[in-house]
């Protein structure tokens, strides 16, 4: 079996170093890379997600001007912003290319577009998204494991739900599931050891472990 986690650099140099702003929440789209990436309203009083069919409009989107580039390995949409765990493919045609140029530029039109839905639904006009979206970058095995589960644990941290297992809109239950899904479910099992033991780290764990770990704002 493949052990397509050995790829993931376990560089405690760079994890120690002192980090600007700059370089912890706008890391650049690296071949290979592993990022959360985030963001959310321009303002307090907006929503993404005025109903559900925005939820699945929202993904179908994303699917369409990132999958090319990006494989997802944990999602969650939350009302007012989301979270995404990913890695950067190995792409044959950006070899000439600036890669995170590139993908930068395909999340742009991806917000315009979704942005521009929303607007119209909404009556709305202007920006939907904060500009500048972050992306950090997972630097070691802890990291990878506690990102999956704070971005999954998001709709009980805002209390949307009581049961992180009771929200659609996460990649937790596709996870889980046999049905067919853009996530790379096999390999995130994988990272956990199964599916029994996946769900039980869920079901066990802190959120305030995680939340002093990544030192996220959201």
């Amino acid at each position: 079996m493949e052990r397509w986690y050995l790829s993931l650099e376990l560089n405690i140099v760079q994890q120690l170093k002192m980090e600007t702003t700059e370089e912890k929440y706008y890391a650049p789209f690296g071949e290979n890379n592993f990022l959360h990436v985030y963001n959310r309203t321009n303002s307090e009083k907006d929503l993404l997600f005025y109903k559900k069919k925005n939820y699945s409009y929202f993904l179908r989107k994303y699917h369409e001007y990132l999958s090319t580039y990006l494989d997802t390995y944990a999602f969650c949409l939350i009302p007012n912003h989301f979270h995404l765990m990913v890695r950067v493919k190995s792409i044959e045609k950006l070899a000439h290319a600036n890669t995170n140029e590139s993908i930068a530029e395909q999340f742009r039109k991806f917000f315009i577009s979704f942005s521009q839905a929303i607007n119209k639904q909404e009556g709305r006009r202007g920006s939907l998204f904060q500009k500048r979206f972050k992306r950090v970058a997972v630097k070691d095995a802890s990291h990878f494991t506690q990102l999956i589960y704070y971005i999954h644990f998001n709709p009980v941290y805002h209390k949307i739900v009581k049961n992180l297992a009771d929200y659609r809109w996460s990649s937790y239950k596709a996870i889980l599931s046999t049905k067919r899904t853009e996530i790379t479910r096999k390999k995130v099992l994988e990272w956990f050891g199964n599916r029994n033991q996946f769900e039980d780290f869920h079901v066990n764990y802190q959120i305030e472990k995680v939340k002093q770990y990544l030192m996220i704002e959201n």
